[in-house]
């Protein structure tokens, strides 16, 4: 489990990807949980691979916060104990918990995460990515647009947006 590690510095004024003022100057930042050992079974080729919870965490948790030069984890906004997943029946959810109640990003931040999940996993998969509940001021609104197919597709459509959400989702230099 992550332990606060610090408090980040305040970068106020442009740390961020959308520059201005930061809603969270100095959020607290956690210590990064470990890579997962790989097993033998996992390296056989001959043995069916199972997704779980891990396996959607370590995809989601290197996602950069679109406010700060951190990534989702490093901030708790994504934890694995959030992930539920069932390969059987295709699904997962995924819990996030924004860093302030009114964080104004919760959206942006909820479709990075669904679009990451999108490009990784096999069609099949039906995916929830919502806000962990009671954890901001707009929950149900912000679900209620993650959840819809199609705003998500013409959110996607938008350049602007898309290339903020691809910038999420790059590694950092």
């Amino acid at each position: 489990m992550p332990k606060v590690a610090g408090s980040g510095s305040a970068m106020v004024g442009g740390g961020g990807m959308g520059g201005g003022l930061l809603e969270n100057a100095n959020p607290l930042i956690y210590e990064r949980s470990g890579d997962r050992p790989v097993s033998a079974g996992e390296e056989d080729e001959q043995v069916p691979d199972s997704i779980d919870a891990r396996e959607i965490f370590d995809l989601i948790r290197s996602i950069n916060d679109p406010e700060h030069p951190l990534t989702l984890e490093e901030l708790n906004v994504v934890e694995q104990v959030r992930v539920q997943v069932s390969d059987p029946e295709s699904t997962v959810a995924v819990a996030f918990t924004p860093t302030i109640p009114h964080c104004s990003m919760a959206t942006l931040i909820g479709l990075s995460i669904k679009v990451k999940l999108l490009r990784s996993l096999p069609q099949r998969f039906k995916m929830d990515v919502h806000i962990t509940p009671g954890t901001h001021a707009s929950e149900h609104a912000v679900n209620k647009q993650l959840a819809d197919k199609e705003r998500v597709a013409a959110a996607l459509e938008n350049t602007h947006l898309l290339e903020v959400v691809n910038q999420c989702l790059s590694a950092r230099s």
